[in-house]
């Protein structure tokens, strides 16, 4: 027996729903795989032009695959004391990539509190 409608929608209501949806979805994969390949060209533009294309997060922070303190103990250890100054070049030599301004004030806090480092002059810096 029939029931009556109260508020609900018909099967073929629901399969029309249900059909563009799917066509809505179908049309976004195919705009998301073209932005895909423009955004890929434009990284070998970048890359061309000898712009880094480092992974950047949605806020364009960049994610290094180390972190600070392991590279600067790898640092540190291949070359004995150092300078804050060379072992920011030799932090940055190394493909570590920073958005920061003041690279060389993190590079300084993170010697102080690691107790991986210690400090053998005033400004220089070795592994324990």
């Amino acid at each position: 027996m029939p029931r009556g409608r109260k508020g609900g929608l018909s099967i073929t209501e629901l399969e029309s729903l249900l059909h563009e949806r799917r066509t809505a979805i179908q049309k976004l994969h195919k705009q998301r795989t073209e932005l895909q390949k423009n955004l890929e060209q434009i990284d070998r533009q970048i890359i061309r032009l000898g712009g880094s294309n480092a992974p950047r997060t949605a806020g364009g922070r960049v994610r290094n695959g180390v972190s600070l303190v392991a590279v600067m103990e790898g640092v540190l250890k291949g070359k004995g004391p150092m300078r804050v100054g060379d072992i920011l070049k030799a932090v940055l030599a190394s493909g570590y990539h920073s958005t920061s301004s003041n690279f060389r004030g993190i590079i300084n806090q993170t010697l102080i509190k690691e107790k991986r480092f210690q400090q053998m002059d005033r400004g220089v810096y070795a592994v324990k």
